[in-house]
């Protein structure tokens, strides 16, 4: 039977933080950072693979989502300061780190100043809003676009956005994931949004806006400004994957990343979108972060 334990930390700035654990006791923690909108819910399939090589697997819901408190206008690098105090309480010096998505951010940020991270993959991870060289939403499917050009506008433009689309993530089902999210799905990710997967993220989306889509909004505000460190700064071991088809993360953002990071191992993967890059291969992302990781 595997161990689970699902708590509220207390962060030293007298906000909350909800935190779930599960795997072997003792075992090289894996700190995973959910997308966004997300929470604390686990994806199975990477919970699984990561228990099959030894690591615990551990899960937060970043402020703002589920019961974490709220942190106004924070930044991207602010998750190094939770993530620590995550480790000091699963009592561990060391962790290997992974981002998908609206998490990609948060894992590199770990990368450059969490001297704990041992090694860091992003999966489909956003580029900073003011990349150079980059269109930033070029390609991006229809939703995010929108989504995004409010998160550049302000807070109470997204407000209305997010609050506009909050019931309907809130209470999906499983069954209806696809079509809620039809034009940011290319045809490979809606062949993978199904049975187990497709009810982590239901459960995922149901956590995380059950109070609020405060935790959504932040997120996005703090994609759309400087995430307050350097890419140079990264000396942890790092993996970047990428599929060309993705419409919630263009393939550009990939590639722009792989060009920035030092010594990155980047995989640009022909024909797979934003969901299928990372369920069609975790076994050969473990694989390599462990390695990196020497886990």
């Amino acid at each position: 039977m595997t161990n689970v334990h699902v708590e509220q930390l207390a962060l030293p700035d007298g906000r909350s933080l909800d935190y779930r654990v599960s795997g072997p006791d003792g075992g090289l923690p894996l700190i995973f950072h959910h997308g966004t909108p997300g929470a604390v819910v686990p994806i199975r399939a990477f919970e699984q693979a990561a228990h099959a090589r030894g690591l615990r697997f551990v899960t937060t819901s970043r402020p703002g989502y589920g019961g974490s408190d709220r942190s106004p206008q924070r930044s991207v690098v602010d998750v190094v300061r939770d993530t620590a105090a995550v480790l000091d309480a699963v009592s561990a010096g060391r962790c290997l780190v992974v981002g998908w998505s609206g998490g990609g951010p948060h894992a590199l940020a770990c990368a450059a100043r969490l001297d704990a991270a041992a090694a860091v993959l992003a999966i489909a991870s956003i580029a900073p809003a003011e990349a150079d060289g980059l269109q930033w939403m070029a390609g991006m499917g229809e939703d995010n676009v929108v989504e995004f050009s409010a998160a550049l506008e302000g807070e109470s433009s997204l407000r209305l956005v997010l609050e506009a689309q909050q019931d309907t993530l809130r209470t999906v089902q499983p069954p209806d994931l696809a079509d809620s999210l039809e034009n940011l799905l290319p045809a490979v990710d809606q062949a993978v949004l199904t049975h187990t997967f497709a009810e982590d993220m239901a459960e995922s989306f149901h956590e995380a806006l059950r109070i609020s889509v405060d935790g959504w909004l932040d997120d996005d505000l703090a994609f759309a400004k400087p995430w307050g460190f350097h890419l140079a700064e990264i000396s942890a071991p790092a993996m970047l994957w990428q599929g060309t088809l993705d419409l919630m993360v263009p393939v550009a953002h990939g590639e722009w990343l792989a060009d920035r990071v030092p010594h990155v191992s980047a995989h640009i993967v022909a024909d797979e979108g934003h969901l299928s890059v990372a369920l069609g291969a975790i076994d050969q992302m473990l694989d390599e972060l462990c390695k990196a990781g020497d886990a």
